[in-house]
């Protein structure tokens, strides 16, 4: 699972972008994804720092590096990955599809700097900038139409460096209740029954166990754990004030 420090080791490289509205769209999904380095090589001269496309990425935006070549801007990085629709250029270098190229960068994340070099909008990346790539990696699209739009290509390829993080940390959300947060229903249940009547005076220990032990048949889930604290916790306040 990729940490903050991990995502910090990515820098997101456009090579003479032409439209300051895909610079602005690169930003934003970026700042989407949690990536903050963005660096930009001969860039068309305009100011795409105000792009309006990159909405909630001003600091991605501002804090964006020019580059006069791409050495330059993968000077720090150990590992350079170049990104291509292919066509029918004839590749020189090793060719990965998104999914297990994306395997790889993350891996190398953990311990260095990592640069992804997106193209210009017509024409992509040169053979001089891909000549700085140790590796390409391509999005799987339809035949029909396989380049896709500069902002599009960029979200696409963090997503897929973020997705496994997401569903480790979605999946850690999940999965069966700790005895902590059972015990802790558990109580605010039995306070309820006790102060609502239920618990016939007298059998308290018997009633008590046998709630328990329901409880515990239930297989509460851990995600769903606030929900029933939160309706305990009104239902004991509604008694209360009663």
């Amino acid at each position: 699972m990729l940490t903050t420090n991990d995502l910090d080791n990515l820098r997101v490289v456009l090579v003479s972008a032409r439209n300051p509205l895909n610079i602005g769209a690169a930003a934003r999904a970026m700042s989407n994804f949690g990536f903050a380095h963005l660096r930009v090589v001969n860039p068309y001269k305009v100011a795409f720092r105000k792009a309006v496309s990159a909405v909630g990425a001003t600091s991605v935006m501002t804090d964006a590096q020019e580059f006069e070549t791409v050495a330059q801007a993968t000077a720090d990085c150990t590992l350079v990955v170049g990104t291509t629709a292919v066509r029918h250029r004839k590749l020189l270098h090793p060719f990965r599809r998104l999914e297990s190229g994306s395997a790889v960068i993350r891996k190398r994340l953990t311990a260095s700097p990592v640069a992804l070099l997106f193209g210009s909008e017509k024409f992509g990346l040169s053979n001089d900038d891909l000549s700085h790539c140790h590796w390409l990696m391509g999005i799987p699209t339809s035949d029909k139409n396989i380049s896709m739009n500069l902002g599009q290509a960029v979200a696409v390829c963090l997503y897929e460096l973020i997705r496994e993080s997401k569903a480790v940390r979605s999946k850690d959300k999940k999965g069966p209740a700790t005895m902590v947060e059972v015990n802790r229903i558990t109580g605010l249940l039995i306070n309820a029954l006790d102060e609502s009547g239920y618990t016939k005076p007298g059998t308290e220990v018997p009633t008590h166990e046998k709630i328990t032990r329901r409880v515990r048949r239930l297989n509460l889930q851990s995600e769903d754990t606030e929900l029933w604290l939160g309706i305990l916790r009104q239902i004991l306040w509604k008694i209360r004030k009663t």
